[in-house]
């Protein structure tokens, strides 16, 4: 069984050039998990920073959970990610030397119940970049369907 997709970034790959990508996994309360499970995640305005040797994903939104009592998690609330302290060195090292960002690109439920999240270091794209970007995207799409249109001729 391939993991389960909960929540994709897709402004990321828009805005972001994404050079390399790492796994980590998320420190979450109980009913965290229970809403990442029903799929109450949003991942839109989240980054991922490097605090005193720690890595932390901030602005994730994580619905609060309906079952859940007085003791329900903040929606919004800063969550530990766990990486082992040489993924952690080398991301301060890229992310100071070559101006990089940490941008979580995708969160994801393993096949063991897990839920991890897909980090990418990326340099952010001009204006000029993303409208190369759609042009292109723009001309493949063009060319897929010509391609199509000659092929049920």
């Amino acid at each position: 069984m391939p993991d389960k997709t909960i929540a994709l970034n897709r402004r990321a790959r828009h805005e972001y050039s994404i050079e390399d990508s790492m796994e980590a996994g998320i420190a979450l309360s109980g009913t965290e998990i229970k809403s990442i499970r029903a799929g109450k995640v949003s991942l839109a305005d989240a980054y991922a920073r490097i605090d005193r040797g720690e890595a932390w994903l901030v602005g994730a939104h994580i619905a609060p959970w309906e079952g859940g009592n007085r003791f329900n998690h903040e929606p919004k609330r800063d969550r530990k990610l766990l990486l082992h302290r040489t993924q952690i060195d080398m991301l301060v090292g890229r992310t100071k030397a070559k101006g990089l960002t940490l941008i979580p690109l995708k969160l994801y439920i393993t096949e063991r119940g897990k839920a991890k999240l897909e980090l990418g270091l990326g340099k952010g794209k001009q204006l000029y970049d993303r409208r190369r970007d759609i042009a292109a995207r723009d001309a493949k799409r063009d060319l897929d369907r010509e391609l199509a249109d000659a092929a049920r001729r």
